[in-house]
């Protein structure tokens, strides 16, 4: 199914937007549109904004190179360049960035990538007296993850949420069907998600006490969520702080879980003993009990393969967005709805995009924007006026 782009010069001036192709679509749904925002990035993974008033969105480059888009503009020359000791390709690569609550006087990020050997690294940077500039030199390490021998399931998410502290997504390891059963090990960081106290002043960081594991005999007290196989992307509704992950399936169902922020931590959401809402090895016994099921799931039956979590919107711009929770998918490209409606969760599709999306991020208006990793391209997410 092709775009159909189309110019409304009386809307935004030089700027192609295309509508959504209806798909079925419920009309109580909104309708999308994109409007081109940048291009020219290289296998983008991860836009952020670094929440400082100033503007700028930084793109991650999967070889290893973070830029600024700034007033409009993509800067020539790097924010952050550390290809020499990114593994990138597949999966792996330079994979997230994350700006801490008190980025604007601390200047200090962090990022996750996959180094020379194939291990996890989450690291923490500083930014040099150009404000537009990081130094590669500054690297502190947080935390090293070794990762068996497979490339895939590297996890790659980084996010701060509304509670201050740094929330990490790993994936379970690699290979089919989590070989090493790392996900459901509360002894391993592969297949959770982590929640770290950067901010306190321990070095490379304190656990908060109050993460569901802290005291569990044979439990890494870093675990806030277990049981999920490859988190690419989640993401805090930034009104309600409740969590939305996106966990990449295997070969038949894709999958959001939804944490209400007032629930706190221990959940297990099943893999590999569920995928989706299903028993992934039906042969053998299969117990969902003491699981958290998944709100929302779709299958492989027509072109989609892996799920790209996104936002809840909560900007102002496109009033008709607000409170809906947007996804994607990377071979299909067409991106999803999901919303608490009455007593039950909505779902639907808006919109066949025809990008390969890697990852959404939101400006400091809370705009909604999506990457194209094939075109290098990054485009805002829109309401259609028609």
């Amino acid at each position: 199914m092709g775009r159909t782009t189309v110019v409304f010069v009386t809307l935004v001036a030089n700027l192609a937007w295309w509508p959504a192709t209806a798909l079925g679509q419920n009309e109580e749904w909104p309708r999308l549109a994109l409007v081109p925002v940048v291009d020219g990035i290289d296998q983008p993974t991860h836009i952020a904004n670094a929440g400082d008033g100033t503007g700028r969105l930084f793109l991650v480059e999967q070889p290893g190179t973070v830029r600024l888009l700034k007033d409009g503009a993509l800067l020539d020359v790097a924010f952050l360049d550390i290809r020499d000791r990114v593994q990138a390709g597949g999966e792996q690569g330079l994979l997230s960035i994350a700006f801490p609550p008190d980025f604007a006087s601390s200047q200090r990020f962090y990022v996750y990538y996959t180094d020379l050997g194939g291990d996890l690294v989450i690291s923490r940077f500083l930014v040099t007296e150009d404000p537009d500039s990081a130094d590669p030199a500054s690297e502190a390490l947080i935390l090293r993850q070794p990762h068996p021998s497979f490339a895939n399931h590297n996890g790659g998410q980084l996010a701060f949420g509304p509670d201050g502290y740094l929330y990490i997504g790993t994936g379970d390891g690699g290979g089919a069907g989590d070989p090493f059963e790392n996900a459901q090990s509360r002894g391993v960081l592969l297949g959770k998600l982590l929640r770290l106290d950067v901010g306190s002043g321990v070095e490379p960081y304190a656990i908060p006490l109050d993460n569901p594991f802290v005291g569990v005999e044979g439990a890494r007290p870093e675990l806030w969520a277990t049981g999920l196989r490859n988190p690419w992307r989640f993401s805090f509704d930034a009104a309600t702080g409740d969590l939305y992950i996106a966990d990449v399936g295997q070969d038949r169902f894709e999958e959001v879980d939804v944490q209400a922020a007032a629930a706190g931590g221990g959940q297990n959401y099943g893999w590999p003993i569920m995928e989706g809402g299903d028993c992934f090895r039906p042969m053998v016994d299969c117990d969902p009990s003491g699981l958290t099921q998944p709100v929302a799931e779709y299958d492989h039956s027509d072109g989609d393969c892996s799920i790209i979590g996104g936002f809840v919107y909560r900007g102002a711009s496109d009033p008709g967005l607000q409170g809906i929770y947007f996804y994607g998918d990377f071979c299909s490209g067409r991106i999803r709805s999901l919303r608490w409606q009455g007593d039950t969760w909505q779902t639907a599709i808006l919109l066949d995009s025809g990008l390969r999306i890697t990852t959404f991020g939101t400006d400091e208006n809370g705009n909604l924007l999506v990457a194209d990793w094939l075109g290098g391209a990054v485009y805002r997410v829109i309401e259609s006026p028609f």
